[in-house]
């Protein structure tokens, strides 16, 4: 190992060790002492003999509804309040016959059998083992079976305007906005509806945002009328053993792989955009996918795509891909149609 690479090494061992301690020190200072953990459930999703339930085990929960006239500065620390948990571990949960325990992250992933759950929306009881006031009901969705298509979106500047292919945009506007003033885009609603056929095709959501955010994200959603889904969303926390996720790729791409693997029958419209790298992503998805993706549907945010996203999205359409790119999603409907691709 050369020098410079050992200590690229050492450098982020050091950073590593210093997370770790610093967030002790954090978890040490907001855990309430004889406090009764609590369940935070996401929205969970389907394979086809399966129910995945999907939550986190904490010490408490910190939301705030945001006021009509409320400033930035209220906005900001509302969403800080958003990333202040305690996590608790080793908790064992229960629902039915199955149970799991909280990781080192407060994380929880239940499987239970999918019999006797038909398509929509379900909503399944889950507690910490031996406390039945704890009950809380957890969100899953089951495909229906006249399913066309399933649609995989990415969220920041996809679905929401954010300004994520700018660091200091995308900060500001996560931590000054709030469930009231954060912005999905008119026509991600409208593109969305089609492709959801009135409850028809499954809707699913792949983003780097933190899990911190479910809640917060799913408010936005339904204020904006846009089509609720599960989501799969990333993992900042710190621990012993990892510092930190994967890459954005990483995130994105192995999430995509679950979903597909989830719905083996159903052939998937993949959305995005080219603020970040969406189209690097979907065209190594597309190369392992087998032809389970029928089509890529892309923003073009900021300056565009780039001469590298060009050929990202020019090698999807050699492999048959239909591609649809744009400053918007009008004209998104009518090209996927033209390439056979109805809802």
């Amino acid at each position: 190992m050369g020098y410079k690479r050992r200590q690229l090494v050492l450098g982020r061992s050091i950073l590593h060790k210093t997370a770790v301690g610093f967030e002790r020190l954090v978890d040490r200072a907001m855990r309430r002492e004889g406090a009764r953990p609590l369940l935070d459930g996401y929205h969970g999703f389907a394979t086809p003999d399966r129910l995945i339930l999907r939550g986190r085990v904490l010490s408490a929960l910190r939301r705030g509804a945001p006021l009509p006239d409320q400033g930035k500065w209220a906005n900001f620390k509302q969403m800080v309040s958003l990333f202040m948990t305690d996590e608790v571990a080793g908790v064992t949960v229960r629902s039915g016959q199955t149970t799991a325990v909280s990781d080192g992250e407060g994380y929880i992933w239940l499987e239970i059998p999918r019999e006797g759950h038909g398509p929509g929306w379900h909503e399944v009881e889950v507690m910490i083992d031996g406390d039945p006031e704890s009950t809380v009901m957890f969100p899953v969705m089951v495909p229906a079976r006249d399913a066309h298509l399933g649609v995989i979106s990415d969220i920041d500047d996809t679905m929401m305007q954010t300004g994520a292919y700018s660091l200091g945009r995308n900060l500001w506007t996560t931590f000054t906005g709030s469930a009231r003033t954060r912005k999905v885009f008119p026509d991600a609603v409208v593109l969305m509806d089609h492709l959801h056929a009135h409850g028809r095709n499954p809707v699913f959501y792949v983003s780097s945002s933190p899990w911190n955010l479910h809640y917060f994200l799913n408010k936005v959603f339904d204020r904006a009328g846009l089509v609720p889904g599960p989501m799969f969303l990333r993992d900042f926390g710190v621990g012993e053993t990892h510092f930190l996720t994967g890459t954005h790729g990483d995130h994105k791409g192995g999430a995509i792989d679950r979903i597909l693997a989830a719905n083996p029958r159903l052939p998937f419209v993949l959305m995005g955009d080219t603020g970040q790298h969406d189209a690097e992503v979907y065209h190594a998805v597309c190369e392992r996918a087998g032809g389970q993706i029928a089509a890529v549907v892309l923003r073009e945010p900021g300056r565009g795509a780039n001469d590298e996203q060009r050929r990202q999205i020019a090698a999807m359409r050699t492999m048959g891909v239909v591609v649809h790119t744009g400053v918007d999603f009008s004209g998104a409907a009518n090209t996927l149609s033209k390439g056979g691709i109805e809802p």
